[in-house]
């Protein structure tokens, strides 16, 4: 549906060049909801309006639904762009029209007619659960509310591809979650794809399937959310799962450890299904072992449980090894980790 091949964007400035995008691959297939997450100045807006032709590439290519964009006229351009709706950060309504009208905006620029006009708005003012703001003004508004009108705005042409640029980072966390599920609703029940910048974990979490993790204007690690959340390879995306999912000993029990010699400790992940299994009662009652549970959470990515532990074993050297098979043969990832 949207895929960039080697893509590289540059921006010259007084003769200083700013590499905004280093060789960007992706590909976000027909259905998806893409994440794309990266800190302040990682390249994902820069990313996001290629996609749409509001940024050319200083090389490599943009397609859509299989065509690169760069072999459109102006005139085609336009064509296909009616196809791609976009959701800003800021809203971008205009403050002097209501409602209706900034919702009716892109149907009159197509040269629709009255009536359907008034069908196509009210139907989608109805979606969003803005039926009674008709002839509201923006400023009359909630965060929630424009957000929702801006969601309407973008959906009105009825386009197979929705952008979103740092669409909830203005928002509360109530208002974001009720952002998010009314995305989830479009992609589900209009078959929209959905492509969604961010700079928060929680985002991905909620409502994404995919995910590609940038810095510095390259993607350093993408996959199934599931994947990268599972099992996060880089160490920036390993921040950013973290401040979703904790994986460390509180610092009052970590200043305890410090002061005890020759600990034997050992993180342990969790994946699906072995989530739900005893794995410490069976460790207890199968080795002569004390086992000290130091830090615990469960959460879940796609209807998927992940899991991560952090225990304690003390006990003889083999006796711990045969325990760390044990629990390896049962599907668990155990890695050892060091006090301090």
């Amino acid at each position: 549906m949207i895929e960039l091949r080697d893509v590289y964007k540059t921006f010259q400035r007084q003769e200083i060049l700013n590499h905004a995008l280093k060789g960007i691959s992706l590909k976000v297939e027909k259905g998806d909801i893409f994440g794309v997450i990266g800190y302040s100045g990682a390249g994902k807006s820069t990313l996001i309006r290629l996609v749409n032709y509001l940024e050319r590439p200083t090389s490599g290519q943009v397609l859509v639904a299989g065509q690169a964009l760069e072999a459109f006229n102006a005139q085609e351009l336009r064509g296909i762009k009616k196809q791609i709706g976009m959701i800003f950060q800021h809203f971008n309504l205009l403050e002097s029209k209501t409602v209706f009208n900034n919702v009716a905006l892109p149907l009159i620029l197509l040269k629709k007619s009255k009536k359907e006009i008034h069908e196509r708005v009210t139907e989608l003012l109805a979606f969003v659960g803005l039926s009674d703001k008709t002839k509201s003004y923006p400023n009359e508004l909630s965060g929630g509310q424009k957000q929702r009108v801006g969601i309407a705005r973008a959906l009105a042409s009825n386009p197979s591809i929705l952008l979103c640029d740092e669409a909830t980072s203005a928002l509360d966390p109530q208002t974001t979650r009720s952002i998010l599920q009314l995305l989830r609703k479009i992609n589900a029940e209009y078959n929209i794809t959905i492509m969604i910048i961010t700079h928060e974990m929680t985002v991905i979490q909620e409502i994404c399937n995919r995910v590609a993790v940038m810095e510095d204007g390259e993607i350093i690690e993408q996959g199934t959310v599931l994947e990268v959340f599972g099992s996060p390879q880089h160490p920036t995306t390993r921040n950013f799962v973290r401040t979703v999912i904790h994986d460390s000993i509180p610092d009052s029990v970590q200043r305890t450890l410090e002061g005890e010699g020759g600990q034997q400790l050992f993180k342990l992940e969790f994946i699906g299904q072995i989530a739900s299994v005893p794995i410490i009662n069976s460790l207890i009652r199968q080795f002569d072992l004390s086992v000290n549970i130091l830090f615990a959470t469960m959460t879940e990515i796609q209807a998927t449980a992940l899991g991560s532990m952090i225990i304690q074993l003390k006990g003889e050297t083999v006796i711990v090894r045969q325990a760390v098979a044990f629990m390896e043969e049962q599907g668990v990832l155990v890695k050892e980790v060091l006090a301090g």
